[in-house]
Order: C-alpha cells, then sequence, then structure tokens
C-alpha cells in the first residue's frame, strides 16, 4: 500500500523485453535507502516487487498483463518515473490510499499554467471515469492529487509548485500517456452495492451492521 506522496523522481535505466514481460532497471537513490529484496516500489504509480538492487538501481519484473495496462509496457530508457516505497506500518498518510495497481492509462489533452498551479487535463475511457468524481481522489503515475473537476470524457487536476518540482507531472506535455488509479472505496462501493441474488430487499444499514460495517 501506497500514499501518493513520491520520495523521488529516478530514471529508466534499462529496458528488456522478452515474450510481452518486461525487466525494468531503474535508477534511483532515496528509495534505496533500507531496500531488500521482494520489497515493494511504486513506480509510475505501479506496484513493482524488487528483484535485485545495488547502490545505483534497482531491478523489477513487469507482466505481461501489467505492461499492457500501464505506461509501463512503453517504457524506454532515460524515461523519468516517480517512486514511492510502500508505507510502513505506523507511517504517516500524506496523501490517499493508493494500492499501486492501476486502472488504465489516460492522456493529457491539455496543460495550463495559473498563478503558481497548473492544470492537467486528463481524458480517459468510461472504465476509469465512473470512479472519478469531483473532490474526488485519484492517483496519476503514482502521484495523489484531487479531482477538481469532470466533464465528458476527461477530468481535470490542479497541481502545486511542490509536486511540481518533486514529480514528473508538469513535464508531461499534451498527448502523454499516464497511469491512473481510482480511488479504492468508491471500487468496494460499487461491488458492495452490487444487488446480490441472497439479498432480494437489496442492501440496507440492516444488512450492513449485521456484517460488521
Amino acid at each position: 500500500m501506497f500514499t501518493g506522496i513520491i520520495e523521488e523522481t529516478g530514471a529508466i535505466k534499462r529496458v528488456e523485453r522478452s515474450g510481452g514481460g518486461i525487466v525494468l532497471e531503474v535508477q534511483a537513490r532515496v528509495v534505496l535507502e533500507g531496500l531488500r529484496a521482494g520489497d515493494s516500489i511504486a513506480t509510475d504509480g505501479v506496484c513493482l516487487t524488487v528483484t535485485s538492487f545495488d547502490d545505483s538501481s534497482f531491478r523489477a519484473d513487469v507482466m505481461p498483463e501489467t505492461a499492457r495496462a500501464s505506461a509501463l509496457g512503453h517504457a524506454r530508457p532515460g524515461d523519468a518515473v516517480n517512486l514511492e516505497r510502500a508505507l510502513p506500518v505506523g507511517g504517516r498518510l500524506g496523501g490517499h490510499l493508493v494500492s499501486g495497481h492501476v486502472d488504465g492509462t489516460g492522456r493529457v489533452a491539455a496543460k495550463l499554467r495559473e498563478a503558481n498551479a497548473t492544470w492537467l487535463t486528463i481524458t480517459a475511457g468510461a472504465e476509469i471515469l465512473r470512479y472519478v468524481i469531483k473532490r474526488g481522489s485519484i492517483a496519476i503515475d503514482g502521484v495523489s492529487l484531487t479531482v477538481a473537476s469532470v466533464e465528458g470524457d476527461s477530468f481535470r487536476v490542479s497541481i502545486i509548485p511542490r509536486t511540481g518540482v518533486e514529480t514528473t507531472l508538469t513535464r508531461k506535455e499534451r498527448g502523454a500517456l499516464v497511469n491512473v488509479e481510482t480511488d479504492l472505496v468508491a471500487r468496494y462501493v460499487e461491488r458492495l452495492a452490487a444487488l446480490p441474488p441472497s439479498l432480494p430487499g437489496g442492501l440496507t444499514l440492516d444488512y450492513l451492521k449485521e456484517n460488521g460495517f
């Protein structure tokens, strides 16, 4: 589990492709501190398991399904990526709960500066937008952001200067592919609210109380 508060930006050092799968070597510094093989690092919002590392980089496998569902499938050496280690027990939850299991990708449709903020308009498919609401939380390339508005096939987010400096988001240009993870809560609520065959009366407060909610 992650928070969407990026610890540093790294860079793709090497990309090895084989049969739809990918092995990435990522140059980093901060996230290597105290690192062990098997630890999780969110790389542009995608939860990757570290297979090996040295004093300047780590390696991780990207499964074919992850490559298809995320922008990491298009990774190239030299690409900058946002990096965050998994949230430690007792750690501060500065953003929102981010699983690192991206829902899919979107594209930057527009970028606009307003005073000290940078606005990004992101287009995405209906399967993602159904979970995006105004003032809700969303992770873009692993960065925890608040949705400012939703309209048609797109939504807008505003990036503060600190986030702009410490992540890759303000470097994205129109047409750039980004990883999108919607709020976990929205997906669980949709699942719970579906009418199960065993609940002819629908989902009620009494049912939730009886089942520990």
